[in-house]
């Protein structure tokens, strides 16, 4: 037989997913893959019913359908405060997940470098290199999780193509401040590289911090490549709609890129979606305040471990630290969590290019009643192995 590409043998496969179905083999919690375990807005469901009814049925345009696009470009002018022109700043991909290989590929060219703040989400580092290109990482130390100006300017100054920056930060709930951005712009700006944005958690940002689109900073449009999701804004991630937004230019290319890999997203949840993007301005106050109540209920319940954790700034994940519990390692204390508590969370080593063991990722996108198990569950951690 010959032999498969030895790009493959840098990375594994998802551990976020493994952790999935781990947790679904011996019914724990899942804390670990981050969907919800309820519904999305009423609206959602009502408008997928019509779609299902309609003629959707067919392949829409392969950059997207016309109407979803021109309620995306008007969200996100909203939001952002930018003009976007749908015919010209878009393509609608499958999920973010295409939208950050379709951006890679992209602005990259095999054996270019690509800036990567560890940790990381995991599908970073795999897109770079399935790409042909290489990752260069920048420590993001905790507990706060903040960037050395001096080291990141040190990796763009070995030749850099892009940067990519999750904002707010999946695993480490980061929010990134304006001065943090304006320094990697600055850097961008010196080195003339792509800043590639990774953007799902917008909505989801907890007081008193803000999310700042890096596309709207002055002079940042041109070498921004956004890639962004309806998943995690709706509770749709199973619907799988995610967009690269970029100059014309960019995009011209970017189009061909996703033509090529998944020729285009599902025609009738395009459709269904519009209802979500049309949502007034009270759904996006009601979303935080309602991660909000998540977030406090499910904290209060990890202090009741004895446990410490960094409080997220935005996004729904907690970096929990279980080196206390004497742990080999996280991954078999992930197991255990699993087995023992019935609770699962992501061994936080596959987020990190460091050696590093002591942190599980939980999430707490969940309805009040689990995250109220799952916390009793945890506590036991606090009466001892």
């Amino acid at each position: 037989m010959p032999a498969t590409a030895s790009r493959l043998e840098v990375f594994t496969e998802s551990v976020i997913r493994a952790t999935t179905r781990s947790a679904m083999a011996y019914g724990a919690i899942n804390l670990s893959q981050g969907f919800p375990d309820f519904n999305p807005p009423s609206e959602l469901i009502h408008a997928l019913a019509r779609a299902a009814h309609e003629d959707h049925h067919q392949y829409a345009v392969t950059w997207g359908a016309p109407k979803f696009r021109e309620a995306l470009a008007k969200k996100i002018a909203h939001f952002s405060g930018l003009a976007v022109d749908p015919d010209r700043h878009l393509v609608v991909t499958c999920g973010s997940t295409e939208a950050m290989m379709v951006a890679m590929m992209t602005a990259c060219n095999p054996g270019d470098k690509v800036v990567v703040f560890s940790p990381f989400y995991e599908n970073y580092a795999a897109d770079a290199i399935l790409s042909g290109a290489e990752p260069i990482y920048v420590p993001l130390r905790p507990p706060h999780f903040t960037f050395d100006p001096d080291e990141l300017a040190r990796a763009f100054a070995q030749g850099v193509k892009a940067i990519v920056v999750c904002n707010p930060s999946n695993p480490t709930g980061k929010v990134f401040t304006r001065e943090e951005l304006l320094t990697i712009l600055d850097l961008a700006e010196r080195h003339d590289a792509f800043v590639i944005t990774d953007e799902p958690y917008e909505h989801i940002v907890y007081e008193p911090h803000q999310h700042v689109y890096f596309h709207a900073l002055p002079g940042a449009a041109h070498r921004t490549i956004v890639c962004n999701s309806l998943s995690k804004t709706y509770s749709i991630t199973g619907w799988r709609l995610g967009y690269v937004q970029a100059a014309p230019e960019v995009i011209a290319q970017a189009r061909k890129v996703h033509d090529f890999l998944t020729v285009g997203a599902a025609a009738p949840l395009q459709q269904a979606a519009i209802a979500g993007l049309n949502l007034p301005a009270s759904y996006y106050e009601g979303l935080r305040a309602l991660y909000t109540r998540k977030r406090t209920l499910f904290l209060d319940a990890l202090r009741g471990t004895g446990l410490s954790f960094t409080e997220p700034q935005g996004a729904y994940y907690v970096m929990v630290d279980i080196s206390p519990l004497g742990f080999a390692t996280d991954i078999e204390a992930s197991d255990w969590f699993i087995r023992e508590v019935g609770v699962a969370g992501v061994a936080g080593s596959s987020f990190f290019r460091e050696p590093e063991n002591r942190y599980l990722r939980f999430h707490f996108a969940k309805r009040e009643e689990t995250l109220l198990e799952a916390g009793e569950r945890l506590q036991r951690v606090a009466r001892g192995r």
